[in-house]
């Protein structure tokens, strides 16, 4: 009778342990989240960066990136979709597998506030636009103010280049390489 229970006990740990919710690769991610506080908005005080993986089973997997302001306004929000950033990898990387994609999202993470992603200042004195600058007016502001840039990665070939506009009290988009913008095609 002692026997029965023994086994009849490692059946039923047998029978949870493959009845797992958690698909192969899939246990090293869930929303996992890093914070960093670095100016931006102003020269001297410091804005909080945050970058959450949202994992969500009832929709897609994201990277979401929020900047909020020293007086504690949310001021850029960007969700970047995983699904975008693994086509972007498909023929250097096999991300087919669950357990590549999980790694190459915690990979993503923690490279995500790099310091060479943070530019000081964003725009130096002798740099001149070129097409990838898609509103050379904010350009110049930024140039002009000083204030400190950051880099954030689309996918493979496309980056992000964001600044604070004093003039209009909001992120923007200052550089994006290597996306020809519509007024550069002008």
């Amino acid at each position: 009778m002692k026997h029965i229970f023994i086994y009849s006990l490692l059946l039923i740990c047998l029978f949870a342990s493959c009845n797992s919710s958690n698909s192969p690769g899939t246990e090293n991610v869930s929303n996992i989240e890093k914070t960093i506080t670095r100016p931006f908005s102003d020269s001297l005080k410091s804005d909080t960066f945050k970058v959450k993986l949202d994992v969500n089973s009832s929709k897609e997997t994201k990277l979401i990136f929020t900047i909020t302001s020293f007086e504690g306004n949310l001021v850029y929000e960007e969700a970047i979709k995983a699904d975008d950033l693994f086509k972007n990898y498909d023929a250097t990387i096999d991300l087919k597998k669950k357990k590549n994609q999980a790694k190459f999202l915690n990979e993503e993470l923690d490279r995500f506030f790099d310091e060479e992603n943070f530019m000081e200042p964003a725009i130096m004195e002798n740099e001149v636009p070129d097409q990838y600058v898609p509103d050379k007016g904010f350009y110049e502001e930024l140039k002009k103010s000083q204030l400190n840039g950051f880099i954030y990665r689309l996918g493979k070939e496309n980056k992000m280049y964001i600044g604070w506009s004093a003039k209009d009290k909001k992120v923007k988009t200052y550089y994006n390489c290597c996306k020809i913008t519509s007024q550069a095609k002008k």
